[in-house]
């Protein structure tokens, strides 16, 4: 879920819970909109977490250990990999 639809859910259930007046029998129509707000802004805050700009680029570091022809020298390297995430 984008943060386009995060925001259209918590527009219409604004709408639903605040401004629209009309009983349905066995329905809530504020209780709907309550519901569909709470979901837009679970959506919204996971979109900003997943997709926001701490996502945009990430460092892979990735350590191991090698020998030589030597088996008593091994030594540790350490190798960063850098890969932009669109």
């Amino acid at each position: 879920m984008g943060l386009g639809v995060s925001i259209f859910l918590i527009a219409v259930g604004a709408i639903l819970a605040f401004a629209v007046d009309y009983s349905v029998s066995g329905l809530d129509i504020s209780t709907i909109g309550f519901i569909l707000i709470v979901v837009g802004v679970i959506g919204l805050i996971t979109s900003l977490f997943l997709f926001g700009p701490r996502a945009a680029s990430r460092s892979t570091v990735v350590e191991d250990s090698y020998v030589d022809e030597d088996p008593a020298a091994v030594g540790r390297r350490r190798v960063t990999r850098r890969r932009d995430v669109i």
